[in-house]
């Protein structure tokens, strides 16, 4: 059973069936979020993403980050990522056409920052993880 659907901007529908949400910048004692804290973010992001899921394709959405406050410290402008960094599991009917439908499928494992703690769901979910090129990506496997 799925937690959701996603419908791509493909108009591909894509079944999320496991999500592991965290806060962006849980257990952050000192310093300002700024490039070098977010570039360490997204590769642990990714790190816990493929040593997870070791055995799926991967592929990170690109954040988009906030500059509330260009003046900065020490380490450069102030650079906010979204609040919720996300892993999670999705699955659609096989990419390559000549499988059988009923026992091929296709699976990604798709790493994002959002704005809330919601699950993402049909048309409503965030655009760049809509705009994933799901063939090009996920991989068939035989169920």
């Amino acid at each position: 059973m799925s937690l959701s659907h996603v419908v791509l901007a493909s108009g591909r529908s894509v079944e999320l069936t496991e999500v592991r949400m965290a806060s962006t910048y849980a257990g952050m004692l000192e310093g300002y979020p700024c490039k070098l804290i977010n570039d360490m973010r997204t590769r642990g992001l990714r790190r816990q993403a493929e040593q997870t899921f070791p055995a799926l394709p991967f592929h990170l959405v690109p954040p988009v980050p906030e500059y509330p406050d260009r003046t900065g410290g020490a380490f450069g402008p102030v650079e906010v990522l979204p609040s919720v960094a996300c892993i999670g599991v999705f699955g659609s009917t096989a990419v390559d056409p000549e499988r059988d439908p009923v026992m091929h499928r296709s699976a990604l494992v798709v790493a994002w920052f959002q704005a809330t703690a919601d699950v993402p769901s049909g048309e409503d979910a965030d655009l760049a993880l809509r705009g994933i090129d799901w063939d090009a990506l996920a991989q068939d496997h035989e169920l």
